[in-house]
């Protein structure tokens, strides 16, 4: 595999914009945190590369090897975990392998599969992401010197909301088995959590055990309401 990230040029960094330079790959199958990321990437002069599940991380993987890369522990497909835990032991390794997770105590947990840091969910803070990034770098990617990180907090489009809503719509409406209603209430819980949803996040915690089938319809209720544009958020 051609290592096209470490044979190029890379800049040199500065404060205002610390990754200069870097590649990061974002394995996440929310559009809404997708855009959280994007937007610090961007903001720390950062490129970004984005794959949905584990499948299309390794299809990204094959042809490339990124500077960072950020792994959500719930994918549609299998726990990212695992995907950490493969590259950790992978030679060569990625210089910095980040998890991401909103759920209580997933930060040992990623640690323990071979994770360099954690992410706490939600994504909203410009400052803690560089920071969690830098202090993990390689020796060779290091910036030396004090790092001034910025304060910014990171507002997504709440188009991309919408995007992720739609997509659970698709997915719960056509009959879902329990490990889909699983997921569903996993990426639910979440994506709503993190926009500010709280109505939708309760809700969705109750999508698996019993009462099920009627908290389903009841969280349909809900979606529809706000891909209506009826209910704020």
């Amino acid at each position: 595999m051609r290592d096209r990230d470490s044979l190029a040029p890379r800049p040199a960094q500065g404060t205002a914009r610390p990754l200069l330079g870097m590649t990061v790959l974002v394995v996440e199958d929310s559009r809404f945190a997708s855009e959280a990321l994007r937007i610090m990437c961007l903001r720390s002069g950062a490129r970004i590369r984005r794959a949905d599940s584990l499948g299309a991380a390794w299809r990204h993987l094959q042809v490339y090897r990124p500077s960072v890369i950020l792994v959500d522990a719930g994918l549609p497909d299998g726990s990212g975990l695992d995907l950490v835990a493969s590259l950790a032991q992978a030679r060569p390794r990625i210089g910095t392998i980040l998890a991401m997770s909103g759920t209580p105590g997933m930060a040992d947990a990623a640690r323990a599969s071979g994770a360099d840091g954690f992410l706490a969910k939600p994504l909203d803070s410009l400052g803690l992401f560089q920071a969690e990034i830098l202090q993990h770098l390689p020796p060779d990617h290091d910036m030396p010197g004090p790092r001034a990180l910025a304060p910014d907090r990171i507002a997504p489009d709440p188009l991309a909301y919408r995007d992720d809503l739609d997509q659970m719509r698709d997915l719960l409406g056509g009959k879902p088995d329990d490990a889909a209603l699983a997921y569903a209430a996993q990426f639910l819980t979440g994506v709503a959590r993190d926009a500010d949803d709280c109505t939708l996040a309760r809700a969705a915690s109750g999508l698996t055990g019993p009462g099920a089938t009627s908290c389903l319809a009841h969280v349909m209720r809900l979606i529809d309401r706000r891909l209506a544009g009826r209910a704020a958020l």
